[in-house]
């Protein structure tokens, strides 16, 4: 093994406000050799953030830690905040949190500014990190311009460019649309090869990154074990028969011929059967919206219909208007043109993109309280999520996933009849994304109805009803999930730890509807079950 980046020896770490006795990470030891491309992974909660911070001395939260912590052979907490950025360089999981500049030239030259770098320096630094990103075409343009993509890779530029030798990233590709997601990948794999930046991403989609990484591990009970990455690497191209949930009765991809529904009919004429069938509850019509004080319209003659008890499922590029589009729905947002028609409006919970925005209280409990008097129905969704034993923390103290899950908990114990879901599952590995699909397909069989906005496909494929595709402020297509994902080039789901687990635990219930409308032979639905159970 050569030189060694980070090293920590038997760490502990425990926050300064936890009611528990029992650490957040630790006690655990951990190496990284230069040059390498490491993938932290774990569930949601394991502390994956904490440790990475843990390398930062800026972003180290407040607690107690014991043991010890190296990195290129000293204490970060030793270090000088010059020192600090020149060495270590940090991207977080929203984009939207880390640019602190109005246009994108000062956002790159900001932290060369702080360091003092002369001009001439600092000009060619920027031009050589722009240069690199390709990110010259849009150089004066205002951040709150950039899509989603362009925002993540601004700030991994403008980390790099003070020129650090470790790279931390955490859950960085989690709000990219797939198109996105790859360039930015591709970025940071030219980044690690071709600059030897030693590079660790903590993430629950190892998937997409097992072919760029060289090492594994992952967080369980608060320590860093070795993980494989073969078993991710192995996955590629496209799904073999997945379940689907959709009203058609489930469907399956094929290989390269595209998606086929379990009966060789792709599901089109039962689908439009039903559609016609089915009460639309929420529409939009040639809806034109803007933002206040905005010049441009992001929605421009959107139309749009959705059916009572549906799980309808929003997917495009960053910056196509997915989330513009909920807020209509939603009523935040007036179309100054054309018409939205919701007819759930007095029974409807909103899910933002960022979900501390719902949080207002001093604790977990008091939070679910807030909403929600029953307190029984209240714990019973704390239990399911796995939130019991935090009632009595600050919500800003648990982690990005479980923020996310207390969220939904708290909008879902207040059964509404309308749920409005922006990002449901950034954040959340496999087994949660799991619960979380269970508690949604519970939602929607007992009537209520279901729109989200996501980039997640494998989650889009196998929960939804229907999916719409957004492009240029217009809605361009809805389909059946089945249908919509054999027409996409780009837009397929790739094979991911979700539907693994979704197609294990659902496969014999499918064979099983099969079987009783003459799909399969009974023989078939009971090897399915008896596969099930083994």
């Amino acid at each position: 093994m050569g030189e060694l980046v980070v090293r920590t020896e038997n760490l502990v770490f425990s926050y300064a406000t936890s009611q528990s006795a029992v650490p957040c990470i630790g006690p655990t030891s951990w190496e990284i050799p230069a040059g390498s491309f490491a993938l932290l992974m774990g569930e949601t909660g394991s502390g994956k953030t904490t440790l990475l911070r843990q390398l930062k001395p800026e972003l180290t939260p407040t607690g107690t830690r014991h043991g010890e912590v190296q990195v290129f052979g000293s204490d970060p907490s030793q270090w000088t905040v010059a020192e600090s950025a020149q060495l270590v360089g940090y991207v977080a999981q929203n984009p939207e949190n880390q640019a602190v500049c109005s246009s994108v030239w000062h956002e790159l030259a900001f932290g060369l500014e702080n360091l003092g770098m002369p001009q001439d320096a600092m000009h060619r630094r920027v031009a050589e990190v722009a240069h690199f990103f390709g990110i010259e075409p849009w150089l004066n343009k205002a951040t709150d311009q950039l899509s989603g993509g362009q925002k993540q890779t601004l700030n991994l530029a403008s980390v790099l460019v003070a020129r650090p030798k470790l790279l931390l990233l955490d859950e960085p590709t989690s709000q990219l649309d797939p198109v996105a997601e790859r360039n930015f990948l591709h970025a940071l794999f030219r980044v690690n090869r071709e600059t030897g930046i030693t590079v660790v991403v903590a993430t629950h989609r190892p998937e997409a990154m097992a072919h760029y990484a060289t090492c594994g591990f992952r967080m369980e009970e608060g320590r860093v074990v070795p993980a494989s990455l073969e078993e991710f690497r192995c996955l590629g191209g496209d799904e073999t028969a997945p379940v689907v949930r959709g009203r058609a009765g489930g469907g399956a991809l094929g290989g390269a011929a595209g998606f086929e529904a379990t009966d060789g009919s792709r599901g089109d004429a039962s689908c439009a059967a039903a559609e016609v069938a089915t009460e639309i509850v929420v529409s939009l019509k040639d809806a034109y919206v803007g933002y206040q004080g905005g010049k441009d319209f992001v929605l421009r003659g959107a139309d749009l219909r959705i059916a009572r008890g549906n799980i309808h499922a929003l997917v495009g590029g960053n910056g196509c208007g997915k989330t513009t589009l909920l807020k209509t729905l939603a009523g935040i947002l007036k179309p100054r043109r054309g018409k939205m028609r919701n007819g759930l409006s007095g029974n409807q919970a909103f899910l933002p993109q960022d979900p501390k925005a719902l949080f207002v209280r001093d604790t977990v409990a008091e939070e679910m309280g807030e909403w929600c008097p029953d307190e029984a129905a209240a714990a019973d969704w704390l239990s399911y999520f796995g939130l019991q034993d935090k009632q009595a923390s600050h919500p800003y103290d648990l982690s990005g996933g479980q923020q996310q899950l207390l969220a939904l908990a708290k909008i879902l114990a207040c059964e509404p009849v309308l749920l409005l879901l922006d990002e449901p599952t950034k954040g959340l590995d496999p087994a949660t994304k799991m619960q979380v699909a269970r508690a949604l397909v519970r939602a929607a069989d007992r009537g209520c109805t279901l729109v989200m906005a996501t980039h997640d496909l494998s989650f889009s494929l196998r929960v939804a009803d229907e999916v719409s595709m957004l492009f240029d402020g217009q809605v361009v297509c809805t389909e059946d999930p089945v249908s919509f994902f054999a027409e996409n080039l780009f837009y397929r789901p790739l094979p991911d730890g979700f539907g693994k687990l979704w197609d294990q635990e659902n496969q014999a219930e499918h064979a099983c509807v099969a079987a009783n409308s003459g799909t399969f032979s009974e023989a078939a639905c009971d090897d399915a079950v008896v596969a099930e159970g083994e």
